[in-house]
């Protein structure tokens, strides 16, 4: 079954880690990870991040190792003393020697990480203080205040730029505007669900899959990683221009349908021989166009009326669609459909 808060998010999130993590220019391996908020949704982020460490070449438990939760009671670990939900089991800390981590900013001066994501709806949580040891251990930290609304943000765009000498690579759960710094304009990275559900949706249609695998999932957040244009990339984004969505859905769709075919849930075989530039031009073909939307059910209806008409005629008589029954067809032309 589909979870939003764990796939949907999760793969969006995971379309802009990768992209952090190439202009990073740290290795995958050496990445350390503090998240803050261990709920569904933060722990289906990191299990999907877990899956990109994976594909870098980790085990899965070196993959697991990389990653430090914080809830309500402090950093989250095997020997805290209560009773741990099942969901947060997984990324639980055995390594802590005893010790115990209520405060966000020892246990950055005890993990040194690399990256800081917010899924703990506190908004401020990432104050000048954590923002600025962030920037001191690293030269470009990931900084990700993924709660909405933007209240309930960790921190907002402006107190990441300027509290890393803008060096963060950011992207948040809420929209925030642009601004200048230093001479340059910054856009921040919005993980919008947006980037993905069409992509996986129409991929699973076109498909015609039996089911929607976790392949397919992992599918749309790589494509959309690889979705941006060269200004973009160029101007250091992490997601596309969300007025590109039609073209990156485009993208995200034929890698949910490579996903399918390649785990054999598709029943589509005719575009196993597609290439990917023809597969690309079917989708486009098949994507809902709302402007289009009118002229689509009066030749869709016309279409159908033909059909009908001319298969099975009235008593025994094949009518054109020109003519009409009951005035049907002629009416279909100045019909509001």
């Amino acid at each position: 079954m589909f979870n939003d808060d764990v796939q949907g998010t999760g793969a969006v999130i995971v379309g802009g880690f990768i992209n952090a993590v190439k202009a990073s220019g740290v290795p995958a391996k050496d990445h350390r990870a503090i998240f803050l908020g261990a709920g569904s949704a933060g722990v289906g982020v990191a299990k999907q991040i877990v899956e990109f460490f994976m594909k870098e070449g980790l085990s899965e438990e070196e993959a697991r190792r990389k990653f430090w939760f914080v809830d309500s009671n402090g950093l989250v670990t095997l020997d805290r003393g209560d009773k741990l939900a099942e969901h947060k089991v997984y990324f639980a800390r055995d390594d802590n020697n005893g010790r115990q981590y209520q405060s966000l900013s020892r246990l950055i001066e005890f993990v040194r990480p690399t990256i800081l994501m917010g899924l703990s709806t506190i908004g401020g949580a990432f104050n000048k203080d954590i923002l600025q040891k962030m920037a001191k251990l690293n030269d470009k930290p990931i900084i990700f205040p993924l709660s909405n609304p933007s209240s309930k943000s960790e921190c907002n765009f402006e107190e990441a730029v300027h509290n890393t000498e803008g060096r963060c690579l950011f992207a948040s759960g809420s929209p925030f505007p642009s601004l200048e710094y230093n001479g340059k304009l910054l856009t921040p990275g919005q993980g919008n669900n947006m980037y993905v559900f069409p992509g996986i949706g129409l991929g699973a249609i076109i498909s015609k899959s039996v089911s929607v695998t976790q392949d397919m999932i992992y599918a749309s957040a790589e494509s959309l990683s690889t979705s941006l244009n060269k200004q973009e990339v160029a101007d250091g984004w992490l997601y596309p221009d969300i007025r590109r969505i039609r073209e990156v859905s485009v993208i995200v769709t034929r890698g949910v349908i490579r996903a399918a075919q390649k785990n054999g849930v598709d029943r589509a075989p005719e575009l196993r021989e597609m290439s990917d530039e023809q597969l690309d031009k079917y989708i486009v073909e098949r994507m809902y166009d709302p402007f289009n939307e009118r002229e689509n059910k009066l030749s869709e209806a016309t279409q159908l009326h033909s059909t009908t008409v001319t298969s099975a005629g009235i008593n025994g008589h094949a009518y054109t669609p020109a003519s009409g029954v009951n005035g049907i067809a002629n009416g279909l032309s100045a019909a509001h459909l």
